[in-house]
């Protein structure tokens, strides 16, 4: 049977995770997740990939609680981050927290080499000197582990917040907050602590050791007299835990991707300028020095036009970086310049991820994907541009269909381009039934292999899938971004109809049976889409937004949202929410959110859902307690796979209602 026929059989296709090389070149690991035994669950573990083609991969970690976060250090050592016992210890916690591991390069077991009574997060290392990051309790290190037990067991949840924000994504944060931990190699004894009472300044922080393991680099956030933050550079001196600015701008965040060169001269980061009612976010990678300081006239600063990056490597020579970044429909590499110029490495297709530059600065390895393809490990040869597929831990898939790509003049004169899906055997006797797909974020673009919406199984089902890049998609450059700033409802249906038109009049696709799906800003504009046209058979919204005004203050980051749409009441909010058409809506929708999702709180479905039953319009509810923003247990998946499947069959396909057994 085929993997797309059978959700079962999809949700436990093994994942590449993440790719890294050893700092000698001779070594690949991946972080693969895959499908536990008991089938309820993902477990992650590490492989050993070919650096060359021919071989096969190697499992090189094993253990119910899995592994994460694989680092080499300059020996040639693998580091990663797991919650298993430790052998040599008796009387372990059942809740055992994670804790920082080394594989040795020249065989043995794995040794536990560091521990914190919150647990280990993120590592990253620079000459001998190992930082990781770590959940830290207010007040006295020596007692933190004694006080976390009291406090668990007096069950107390409570959390006393003194600044926002609260919540980020899917987890609450508090009453713990993230520092920065250095430690030397080989036995990491006596971690320094580089960031002590740091409030919430590293928040999801990114960070990065220079060479020489004397300096980290660290987004850092500021807190706002209105209630935000915004994120600055910073570096800290491993020997002091001095700390000083790179990068301060009150007009622009750091959002991620630190780097530091090879020769510790430079630091690359992204940055975001903030977006305003006016005028909209824009991204750069931003290259500068690290011995200057922030705002200083000679900083050596540059930064790019138009690339939003995704992943960033420096070069081995320090000379340039590598980039990859969003551009129509797809996302290659770049060769980055120090003075912020840059030109395309690889062809024009794929989507690539996790740049490893090769020592010798002969090659680059990386996953490449597409739409119809996961991520595989690959070995870019720099000199002639050759892509060579390197043996992969996950197994080859075929998929049932093929992709062609579509686009079509908006009614503003811009050409909408995007993706579409056809199953096997569509034709002029044989259309298929059109699902459109709207992608979130909104700044986004449909570009790469989709495990969470995956169009190969509605093509397996018989459908074909339209994924296209409307106004505030990425890879079309700023100016389409600012077409739908402020904007979103209106501009954003305009060109979705203009390119749908264009497809449905295909005579392979059977414009009479249509349906529309979308998740997070897709899910607006489905609820959107509902109350402004009955064109569609059905539309299913996933972790959308329905009452703005509502939403606004209940999202882990009001502030983003407020810059962009103004105070609450201001005339966006009337304009733009959908829930002010709710008398239009007569199309079947299909409502699907979870009750953690901090991004868009449940507070929208619940919302949506009773509207949608006080105005008496068919619709269903599949409600997920233990899911947020995106839905990510496997059976959990295969209930949202067969439920959409069974809703889009009683109404676009005109089947009858069959509850499916998961949700039974």
């Amino acid at each position: 049977m085929s993997l797309f026929k059978d959700i079962r059989e999809f949700v436990a296709i093994p994942r590449l995770l993440s790719l890294r090389l050893s700092p000698d070149g001779s070594r690949l690991v991946s972080v693969v997740q895959s499908l536990d035994p008991d089938g309820k669950s993902y477990g992650t573990s590490i492989w050993e990939v070919p650096a060359e083609p021919g071989g096969e991969a190697v499992r090189l970690t094993r253990s119910a609680k899995g592994e994460t976060g694989a680092e080499f250090t300059p020996d040639g050592d693998l580091l990663f981050v797991s919650r298993r016992p430790d052998p040599t210890v008796k009387d372990q916690p059942e809740d055992e927290v994670p804790a920082l591991w080394l594989l040795p390069a020249k065989g043995g077991e794995a040794r536990r080499v560091a521990e914190r009574p919150g647990g280990i997060g993120a590592v990253r290392t620079g000459g001998a000197t190992v930082v990781y990051s770590a959940d830290v309790l207010p007040g006295e290190a020596s007692s933190e582990a004694e006080r976390r037990k009291a406090r668990k067991d007096a069950g107390i949840s409570a959390i006393l917040h003194e600044g926002y924000p609260i919540r980020f994504w899917d987890h609450d944060l508090g009453p713990g907050r993230t520092r920065l931990f250095a430690a030397g190699l080989p036995a990491l004894a006596e971690p320094r602590d580089l960031t002590p009472d740091p409030g919430g300044a590293l928040l999801e922080a990114s960070f990065a050791v220079t060479p020489d393991g004397s300096t980290v680099v660290t987004t850092w956030a500021v807190p706002l007299p209105t209630g935000g933050v915004r994120f600055e550079l910073v570096a800290i001196d491993v020997a002091t835990a001095e700390r000083r600015v790179l990068v301060s701008d009150p007009e622009s965040d750091v959002s991620g991707l630190v780097t530091v060169s090879p020769d510790g001269r430079r630091v690359a980061c992204r940055l975001m300028r903030r977006g305003t009612q006016d005028r909209p976010v824009e991204y750069t990678l931003w290259i500068g020095r690290l011995d200057a300081e922030a705002g200083g006239a000679d900083g050596g600063q540059a930064s790019t036009a138009d690339l939003l990056a995704s992943d960033v490597a420096w070069a081995p020579d320090s000379g340039s970086l590598y980039a990859t970044a969003d551009d129509h429909g797809r996302r290659p590499i770049f060769k980055v310049g120090l003075t912020g110029e840059y030109e395309r490495l690889t062809p024009p297709d794929g989507a690539y991820q996790a740049l490893c530059p090769s020592p010798d600065g002969r090659g680059l390895y990386a996953l490449r994907s597409s739409p119809d393809a996961p991520p595989v490990p690959v070995r870019i040869d720099l000199a002639s541009g050759e892509i060579v597929e390197l043996p992969s831990p996950a197994p080859k898939i075929e998929i049932p269909g093929t992709l062609t790509e579509v686009s079509a003049v908006a009614d503003d004169g811009v050409e909408i381009r995007g993706w579409l899906a056809l199953p096997a055997g569509a034709s002029a006797d044989n259309p298929a039934p059109l699902l459109l797909w709207v992608h979130g974020g909104p700044v986004a673009s449909w570009n790469d292999w989709m495990w969470r919406w995956n169009p190969w199984i509605m093509a397996e089902h018989g459908y074909a899938v339209l994924m296209p890049d409307p106004c505030l998609s990425t890879g079309y450059g700023q100016e389409m971004i600012e077409r739908g700033w402020g904007d979103w409802g209106p501009r954003t249906h305009a060109d979705l109809m203009a390119v749908t038109d264009a497809c449905v009049a295909r005579p392979d696709i059977d414009g009479g049976r249509t349906g529309m799906m979308g998740g997070s800003f897709g899910g607006y504009m489905a609820n959107w889409i509902a109350g402004h046209t009955d064109r569609f058979r059905a539309i299913v919204t996933h972790a959308s937004l329905w009452n703005l005004e509502q939403f606004a203050g209940t999202t882990d980051d009001a502030e983003y949202w407020e810059r962009e749409f103004g105070p609450v009441g201001t005339d966006l909010y009337r304009t733009l929410s959908p829930h002010h058409w709710l008398g239009e809506i007569t199309t079947p929708m299909l409502v699907i959110h979870g009750d953690k999702d901090y991004r868009v709180p449940i507070g929208e479905a619940l919302r949506l859902w009773w509207d949608l039953r006080r105005s008496s319009v068919p619709s269903k509810f599949l409600y997920f307690p233990d899911e947020n923003h995106w839905i990510l247990k496997p059976g959990n998946a295969v209930a949202w796979y067969e439920t959409v499947l069974a809703f889009l069959g009683q109404h676009v396909l005109g089947e009858d209602w069959k509850r499916p057994e998961s949700v039974a």
